[in-house]
């Protein structure tokens, strides 16, 4: 059972902040460019797993090392099909 979950390819996210930028400039921007965001270090992210929310937590800095640290799971919202619409009904 635990070789097939290894299968499973999961895309991790962690959202610190956000930012709104016109295209044109985004297009301008070279290597090694700096986008400014509306959080700092010390905000809460958000992380995503395959572009779903599931937890909250905090960046950590130690030496060269950046990790984050789950402080909250999140509730996965019921998800209702047609079929458990109907056997409800």
């Amino acid at each position: 059972m635990k070789a097939d979950l290894d299968l499973v390819p999961v895309e991790l996210t962690v959202v610190l902040g956000q930012t709104r930028m016109p295209i044109y400039k985004l297009l301008r921007m070279g290597r090694g460019a700096i986008i400014e965001l509306n959080a700092t270090e010390s905000d809460e992210v958000e992380i995503l797993a395959n572009n779903h929310p599931f937890a909250k937590g905090n960046v950590v800095v130690s030496g060269a090392r950046i990790s984050v640290e789950i402080t909250q799971m999140l509730m996965r919202p019921t998800v209702y099909s047609l079929q458990t619409v109907a056997q409800a009904a």
